[in-house]
């Protein structure tokens, strides 16, 4: 795996670490965020009710109104409207979070659901769809591409392995180019990451390619701002067998000359048998590195494709 200089900083609703910090003195403790991430992130933990001086335990609060700009109000006694106080103080508190990699949201809360959180009508009902928590929403809209995701969709083999990809790929970004940029930082960047683009969407990796291929044509800023964003655009979409195995197959590519016909063989199984859902992504996916460790070049060695996150993590044993 590419050396990171330091673990990524993941800011997380401070419930899913076990403080007892929600309305009814309580936690939503998250045992896979504090016994399996924590190893690899270090978090920072916020929560936006306590920190706009809601005591605990505290009457609960619930959105009302309009789903795309609603009032958090006090369940009982709404009346009190608590919507000022928690967007300003979601407003100032997310101007100091640039350096973050990636966020990990309470569903469903008032002020941290990502989606589908409940808004209610005038008439006491929870209105179809739901919205956003008011600080998950400044949180998305001050940074875009910053991976966020809800603890619970993490319990998803895919939806994990992709948020926990997208972090590790931003922290290189900021760590690695966005600290040092230049145009040749952005191409080793991309040239380091071409596999798991195409994994993830190939009409991205191709369009990615010609971007670079024309870095005389914008600023540096103007490149580096098109790049990541369409960069982080591209891994959002979700890999599936298909592509996994296409670019497994390109991979295999560079070995031929120096694979014998039983090693090739053994490999190409590996990757059909994982095709059909008999064996986990992890199996070609070693077998590949096994073979790349000897025969490979620099740039296949390089490639963050074949270790985009720690191996102890054990994400590709479930896909």
């Amino acid at each position: 795996m590419s050396p990171h200089p330091e673990k990524p900083h993941i800011g997380i609703s401070a419930c899913l670490l076990g403080q007892n910090v929600r309305f009814n003195g309580g936690h939503k403790h998250s045992k896979y965020c504090t016994q399996q991430l924590a190893e690899h992130f270090q978090f920072e933990p916020i929560c936006p009710e306590v920190g706009i001086g809601l005591g605990i335990p505290r009457e609960p609060i619930r959105l009302v109104g309009n789903i795309a700009n609603p009032s958090a109000v006090k369940t009982h006694h709404p009346e009190e409207d608590i919507t000022t106080a928690l967007v300003e103080f979601s407003q100032h508190k997310v101007q100091q979070l640039a350096h973050l990699s990636g966020y990990i949201l309470m569903q469903k809360s008032p002020s941290c659901g990502m989606e589908r959180v409940k808004v209610y009508a005038s008439n006491g009902y929870a209105q179809p769809g739901g919205g956003v928590g008011l600080f998950a929403k400044e949180l998305m809209k001050a940074y875009p591409l910053l991976p966020v995701e809800e603890e619970g969709r993490l319990h998803d083999p895919v939806i994990r392995e992709n948020f926990i990809i997208r972090v590790f790929a931003y922290h290189e970004w900021q760590t690695t180019v966005a600290q040092h940029l230049s145009r040749n930082t952005i191409i080793q960047f991309h040239s380091r990451n071409k596999y798991l683009l195409m994994a993830h969407q190939q009409k991205g990796y191709r369009s990615l390619g010609r971007l670079v291929a024309q870095t005389a044509n914008k600023s540096l800023k103007q490149l580096a701002d098109t790049y990541i964003t369409a960069f982080m655009k591209v891994l959002s979409v979700k890999a599936t067998r298909k592509s996994h195995c296409n670019v497994l197959q390109h991979i295999l590519g560079f070995l031929k000359k120096n694979t014998s016909a039983k090693s090739k063989q053994q490999i190409l199984e590996s990757i059909e048998s994982y095709r059909t859902g008999i064996l986990p992504l992890i199996v070609p996916i070693t077998l590949i590195n096994h073979y790349v460790e000897q025969y490979g070049n620099d740039y296949i060695r390089l490639q963050t494709y074949l270790n985009p996150h720690p191996p102890s993590l054990g994400l590709r044993n479930q896909l």
